[in-house]
């Protein structure tokens, strides 16, 4: 099958996020993790048949999106999923702020590595308790852990906000590292809350997703895997996700965590999760040559480029820029100062960074690349 990933849709008047932000202005958006391609045709057309349904009411996750998510996880994943360890949420960010809320003293410690999503960093905060950061550390320009610096953090701690694959890194977690992960937290008690919603946008050939629960039941008792089909196939606006909770006491905190303040999943965001999962494979696989291609493009146009350097991006569509060696001591200001806009590394608890989003046609990406090359050799004059 086909998928045109190079169509140019126009959103600059439209209600999306992330080009409301640059409205008026000539700046390409690269910040928000939101694609700029439309959804797949079998996703558009289930939704289309649940609009003509024409009653919106209050939805139960249906039974053919619940056989979907467990064939598709245990097909591609090796995981199989129980049905009663599923909670529908409305989003994944409202998953990790349950998570922070519902494991856990009043006034317990969360752990995070960093730099991180900043909804990690704002969730212990948002629900009164401590956070505890242990940063990831470059080994020959590859992201890895500090592992004493994990064991001293989880001491004392009552949960980890494990991001897998991680997001600005791009690094899939090898399972021994997961292993090393699960180790330390068995030995200091910690509950483990794997946020792996970017785990079908593996690039790299050489790597495969590892699901934190396929550890051992140990792991699998002492978790809660928060999963959405939103970042694969660009459904965020919809908002549907999962959280997977084996543990039936964990279930319970978590679920009464969400009284008075959750709502519902909303009907679309179920027909539309359903088809991805069901029917949503050929476009996945076409959507991941598509930006492999896109990185290329990235990489050869930036690595290396009067300074920038280029963590290597294993998964998501994020490419985490180095601008320290560039001189550049403000990435937000610059790279909006050339036309593009992206997200500043400081926000995920690295300044200097910058982070950016390449799931875009090629065409508007090989634009943004050329404003950034024609910007950093103006600064030096070349």
């Amino acid at each position: 099958m086909h998928f045109d990933f190079d169509h140019v849709i126009d959103r600059r008047d439209s209600d999306s996020l992330k080009w409301q932000r640059y409205a008026q202005q000539d700046i390409i958006p690269m910040w928000v993790a939101d694609m700029d391609f439309p959804a797949a045709p079998v996703i558009q057309a289930a939704l289309q048949a649940r609009v003509e349904q024409g009653i919106y009411g209050y939805g139960l996750p249906p039974a053919g999106l619940i056989t979907a998510l467990i064939d598709y996880h245990k097909n591609r994943h090796g995981w199989l999923i129980h049905p009663e360890w599923l909670v529908p949420l409305p989003s994944l960010v409202t998953g990790l702020n349950l998570a922070a809320r519902a494991v856990g003293e009043p006034d317990g410690r969360v752990v995070m590595a960093t730099p991180v999503y900043p909804k990690f960093l704002s969730a212990p905060t948002e629900a009164g308790k401590t956070r505890v950061t242990v940063p990831l550390k470059q080994v020959e320009g590859r992201w890895e852990w500090d592992w004493p610096a994990l064991d001293t953090a989880l001491q004392g701690a009552d949960l980890l906000l494990l991001c897998n694959p991680h997001n600005p890194v791009g690094r899939v977690w090898r399972r021994d590292e997961l292993a090393q992960i699960h180790a330390l937290c068995a030995k200091h008690g910690v509950v483990v809350c794997s946020d792996e919603v970017h785990c079908d946008l593996v690039l790299a050939d050489d790597v495969q997703h590892c699901s934190y629960a396929t550890l051992g039941e140990q792991a699998l008792d002492q978790s809660m895997i928060l999963l959405a089909p939103s970042k694969t196939w660009n459904l965020a606006g919809l908002g549907c996700a999962m959280a997977v909770i084996p543990n039936a006491t964990l279930r319970r905190q978590y679920l009464k965590a969400m009284l008075g303040l959750v709502p519902h999943v909303n009907v679309l965001g179920y027909a539309a999760a359903e088809a991805a999962y069901q029917h949503g494979e050929p476009w996945r696989q076409a959507l991941i040559d598509y930006l492999r291609g896109n990185l290329d493009a990235v990489t050869q146009a930036l690595d290396g480029y009067h300074g920038l350097r280029l963590t290597r991006c294993e998964a998501t569509y994020l490419a985490w820029i180095d601008c320290r060696d560039a001189g550049i001591t403000s990435p937000t200001a610059f790279f909006e100062s050339v036309g593009v806009g992206i997200s500043d590394g400081a926000e995920f608890g690295s300044p200097g960074f910058a982070r950016l989003n390449f799931a875009c046609p090629r065409s508007v990406l090989e634009r943004a690349l050329q404003r950034i090359r024609t910007g950093l050799a103006a600064r030096t004059g070349q």
